[in-house]
């Protein structure tokens, strides 16, 4: 089939920290945007930066003429509801034969699901969440992970080739959305490591920059290391655009996955029940590198 190159109709459904950056690059790349957002002002302040956009009132106006849908969205439930079961879904829009593009963190046995309950409506769904955070969304750099048929990835690889610069497909429907929450496991255990051995340096008496010089010419380099450390923790900053309570839930999704196949995972079952009581404590909208904050509310208990 014909690739989905500018000037074709896409729809976009949630314009959030990530969202909005990645609706932009496709602005830019010369797409025609059909936006719809529950929030209101998220969607009048999006069109009022992109004119050319059209601002819609439901999932299935957005829809509406549409070769494609990109949902971009809080959590796989909320993605069913925006396309197939909630009020004017984006299904009742859609022709058939195009593709919905799935690029929030969803749970991929839901996702198996949706794909086949699209499939019967003639529709093809590629999961396909991202990886980069905000800086990487807004230069159009990020990872795409994506799972789904290869033919309808390469219709939608220049759609994903405007937001990322790696798109990597991994295999079947669900494939993109379990690589993710794994991807997001190695993220978040190797943030954690770094922070407590922040902790325990300063406590000692060591410059926390220098360590984290230290670890960035030696074995414990880490993506924490090198993009958060100075930037987030030791600045504490703690404004890495990505929510505790979103890193707890894609690490609630990894743990999902593991206990679905029946596989014993301790560490990833402790990090779960980590994140998910760094997420209370640290409170609503804290950033994911006040992990380091949560940290330290565990050094001081043992004190």
């Amino acid at each position: 089939m014909t690739p989905l190159a500018p000037p074709a109709t896409i729809a976009f459904i949630g314009l959030g920290m990530m969202g909005r950056p990645m609706a932009t690059r496709l602005v830019a790349a010369g797409f025609k945007l059909r936006v719809f957002d529950v929030s209101q002002k998220a969607v009048s302040d999006f069109v009022g930066a992109h004119p050319s956009a059209l601002a819609t009132a439901s999932a299935k106006a957005a829809a509406q003429g549409a070769d494609a849908l990109i949902t971009m969205l809080p959590d796989g439930k909320i993605v069913r509801q925006a396309v197939l079961e909630g009020r004017d879904p984006a299904v009742d829009g859609l022709a058939p034969g195009a593709i919905v593009m799935d690029m929030s963190s969803s749970n991929p046995v839901d996702t198996q699901k949706l794909a086949r309950d699209l499939a019967a409506r003639g529709l093809a769904l590629l999961d396909a969440p991202v990886s980069g955070g905000v800086k990487r969304a807004v230069d159009g750099s990020l990872s795409i992970m994506v799972g789904g048929g290869a033919a309808d990835l390469e219709r939608a690889r220049p759609v994903f080739g405007a937001m990322g610069k790696t798109i990597t497909l991994c295999g079947p429907a669900g494939a993109g959305h379990a690589l993710k929450a794994l991807n997001n496991y190695l993220s978040a255990a190797g943030l954690v490591a770094m922070c407590e051995a922040l902790v325990v340096g300063e406590a000692f008496g060591l410059d926390p920059g220098t360590m984290v010089d230290v670890f960035n010419t030696s074995t414990g380099k880490s993506n924490a290391t090198e993009v958060k450390g100075r930037q987030q923790v030791v600045s504490r900053a703690f404004a890495a655009g990505f929510a505790t309570s979103l890193m707890a839930k894609d690490l609630r999704t990894a743990g999902d996955v593991a206990k679905f196949l029946k596989l014993k995972m301790p560490g990833l079952e402790q990090a779960v029940a980590y994140w998910n009581d760094a997420d209370v404590k640290l409170g609503k909208g804290s950033d994911h590198t006040e992990i380091f904050r949560y940290a330290e509310m565990l050094a001081e208990k043992e004190g």
